[in-house]
């Protein structure tokens, strides 16, 4: 819960809705005041959209094409990798390593 609640996108929206709190106590409500909250509104949405992403993908499933973190759902991945992925990433780099020492005589 905690990586959530400390995303920098939700400490964010959290501290421009305080600013914005703030900053239009005393004002009259214009619609360049309505602005500034519709916009604080689509950022505080946003922000929360990403954190369901990654909540999503953090626990193997899949996100939609227009989030953010589309593509790279397995750098959110909880999941350790299978004895086959590790073999495979194992003879990988040997393979490389043995690459790098060919090319070097």
């Amino acid at each position: 819960m905690r990586k959530y609640l400390l995303g920098t996108g939700i400490i964010g929206a959290v501290t421009s809705g305080w600013t914005l709190l703030r900053g239009s106590g005393g004002q009259p409500f214009t619609w360049r005041v309505a602005l500034a909250w519709l916009s604080w509104g689509i950022t505080f949405a946003l922000a929360l959209g990403t954190m369901r992403d990654i909540r999503t993908a953090s626990h193997g499933g899949t996100v939609s094409d227009d989030s953010p973190i589309a593509g790279n759902e397995h750098k959110y991945r909880s999941e350790p990798a299978s004895k086959d992925d590790k073999k495979k990433a194992k003879s990988a780099k040997k393979a490389s390593k043995v690459r790098s020492q060919i090319t070097r005589r």
